[in-house]
């Protein structure tokens, strides 16, 4: 299986950009497809981003798109969340999951991620 460790979350104004990093370790990195999710302690987990493993498609949330953008280093075993114009609502605590599975409808980068970081946690001021 996957182990997966998220880094580069931090304070930072609303109109500001932050880059997140997601490094796996264990079985094959391009083997997975892998998603971000974030969650306010007072909401419930959403998905925001993800990219499939074969073909590097990749599918966004509708409060992120055009904003966010989901890369994956192959090469280095690191899955990536530029965050651009962040915006107070963006503020949670963010984390990558991965999956063994190729992904071709929205439904299924949504859901179902066997493997889950510990999270980085992410304020945007106003």
């Amino acid at each position: 299986q996957v182990q997966v460790v998220e880094s580069g979350g931090g304070l930072v104004q609303a109109g500001g950009s932050l880059r997140l990093s997601c490094a796996a370790s264990g079985r094959t990195f391009s083997s997975y497809t892998m998603g971000w999710f974030r969650q306010d302690p007072e909401k419930e987990r959403e998905f925001v981003a993800a990219i499939s493993r074969s073909n590097s498609d990749t599918y966004y949330a509708d409060s992120v798109k055009g904003r966010f953008i989901i890369s994956r280093g192959d090469a280095k075993n690191t899955l990536y969340l530029q965050m651009n114009n962040l915006k107070p609502e963006d503020t949670a605590d963010y984390y990558c999951a991965a999956k063994e599975f190729t992904c071709l409808t929205p439904s299924c980068f949504r859901s179902n991620y066997p493997y889950w970081g510990q999270g980085t946690q992410v304020t945007v001021s106003s």
